[in-house]
């Protein structure tokens, strides 16, 4: 990745397009946000009622960032994701508890909490309690997750206009290879009267050939304290956090071979969200309507407006206060979300808006000083559309959803994301927890910094597609392996030659949890 790629988060002094971005434009988000959410959630009651009708046949997300995916990263999220739920105390970790035996229930309060995305609980780990250690943990309050994943990316084209690592331009143009290692720890506060109480801290380690998708690191992921309030009404988390894991859910469905530009090119971490290899200081705030209706606020020390490379670099384990320019970013996100029941397909709506002072350099007039005033807007529904096993996993069947992004473009290279995805989980009654996906992306660079390479002779897109397959195989309990496809019209930041301007990215990855 040139350094196009590796500053996509720089952005503007105080210009009069920034200003007038964020305020006029995110009214407008919020008021199409407010739309498309309607729209969705009406088509959806129809498509309820469609799959109650008695004769239709009865009824694991991958994650590998971030970005990801980074674009995103994909982790597979258990059997049964929706039944393993740990976002909410209460209503959906009482289904897991269900379809678990008595023997891995009781560890079901140690599970990381204040998530939305479901990672697998101890049963669908490799070395469950062998041995009794977990239990023995569990004992004195202490709960833990870890896992591997390893992640092998490669540009199948012939004419793939091979470089050096040195001067590689995306992921794949060479043989990509990375590893993410995690290893989170709780601590059950309940014991001592705290509603819920939690005590969270994790480290992440990664290793890149190609440093502008990382770079490498070794430091902490979370260090956290979570309670709720008015019988989990409110919930509380606050320390050094991943929002990445906490708002958005971009990796629902997601698939990691979409994104070869690194996680510079995603508009929410553009925006200053952290993310495990970028945690920062954050205060999240989650009030529950009810079981489904929910606002969550966060409050969080920005990473670095240069980018996710000058973050990890300035600050890779994690543990400084802030980096150079960096401010406050405020996220707000409203949503609406159910779990998969017996005739009641899951469904997912959720949209959000984000302001942050960083201090920015402006793409439309770079030699001004900075701007002190950037924001960022989502939008993204996932909706079951049929149950495939109604009366005993109604989570398996097909799902579809969209996201849009924006942020504006005098302050962002990335200024517009559009995702399509359609995806299965439990597909194969022999293969019950596999998924399948398939997700269309298209990546909107900002006018001004094209017009800008142009001005200097250089060949240059306004936009990146890519539309990539993916098929994730639960081989065991905590062993997941994944085959992907990617093609990606224009795999390059923004300027490109006539022999890098295709790809066709073969991807192979595992993931394993202990």
């Amino acid at each position: 990745m040139n350094n196009d790629v590796q500053n996509d988060q720089t952005k503007p002094p105080y210009s009069a397009s920034g200003h007038a971005f964020c305020f006029r434009t995110i009214r407008k988000a919020k008021l199409s946000a407010a739309c498309i959410l309607a729209a969705v959630f009406v088509s959806g009651a129809a498509l309820a009622q469609t799959t109650n009708i008695p004769n239709q046949k009865s009824d694991t997300p991958s994650e590998i960032t971030k970005r990801n995916l980074q674009k995103k990263k994909v982790i597979q999220l258990g059997n049964d994701p929706a039944e393993k739920r740990t976002v909410r105390p209460g209503a959906r970790a009482a289904a897991a508890i269900r379809h678990q035996d008595d023997h891995f229930a009781k560890f079901e309060n140690l599970r990381i909490k204040g998530l939305e995305v479901n990672l697998p609980g101890p049963a669908d780990t490799l070395v469950q309690d062998k041995g009794g250690i977990r239990s023995a943990l569990a004992e004195i309050g202490i709960g833990y997750i870890a896992w591997t994943q390893n992640t092998y990316v490669n540009n199948l084209l012939p004419n793939a206009a091979r470089s050096t690592i040195a001067n590689q331009l995306y992921s794949g143009q060479n043989p990509t290879f990375y590893t993410l290692n995690y290893m989170m720890v709780t601590h059950d506060l309940s014991r001592y009267g705290i509603p819920d109480g939690q005590i969270i801290v994790g480290t992440e380690q990664q290793s890149w050939t190609w440093q502008p998708g990382g770079p490498d690191r070794w430091g902490i992921n979370t260090i956290a304290y979570y309670q709720t309030f008015f019988d989990r009404k409110l919930e509380l988390k606050v320390g050094y956090l991943m929002n990445s894991y906490e708002l958005a859910g971009t990796v629902v469905g997601g698939n990691p071979g979409a994104n070869v530009f690194g996680p510079s090119s995603n508009v929410l971490y553009q925006g200053g969200m952290n993310f495990a290899p970028a945690p920062t200081p954050t205060l999240n705030l989650t009030y529950h309507f009810d079981d489904r209706l929910y606002n969550k606020v966060s409050f969080q020390r920005s990473t670095s407006p240069d980018g996710v490379f000058a973050h990890i670099s300035a600050n890779s384990t994690g543990l400084n206060w802030s980096t150079a320019n960096a401010g406050i970013l405020l996220l707000d996100e409203s949503g609406y979300r159910n779990s998969a029941a017996p005739g009641l397909p899951e469904t997912w709506l959720r949209a959000g808006v984000g302001f942050n002072n960083s201090h920015y350099t402006n793409l439309a007039y770079p030699t001004q000083p900075r701007a002190d005033e950037n924001s960022l807007y989502y939008v993204a529904a996932d909706r079951q559309l049929w149950q495939s096993h109604v009366p005993d996993a109604a989570s398996r069947g097909i799902y579809g959803g969209f996201s849009v992004m924006g942020a504006p473009p005098d302050l962002n290279r990335v200024t517009r994301y559009y995702e399509l995805r359609l995806y299965a989980k439990g597909l194969f009654d022999s293969r019950p927890s596999d998924q399948i996906s398939l997700v269309a992306t298209d990546t909107v660079w900002s006018k001004f910094a094209v017009d800008a390479a142009a001005a200097k002779g250089n060949l240059v897109h306004r936009d990146a597609k890519a539309i990539s397959g993916t098929y994730t195989a639960h081989l065991g309990p905590g062993i997941y392996a994944s085959l992907g496809l990617t093609y990606i019209d224009h795999p390059t930041s923004i300027t490109y030659t006539p022999q890098i301007g295709h790809a066709l990215n073969f991807s192979a990855s595992t993931s394993i949890f202990f």
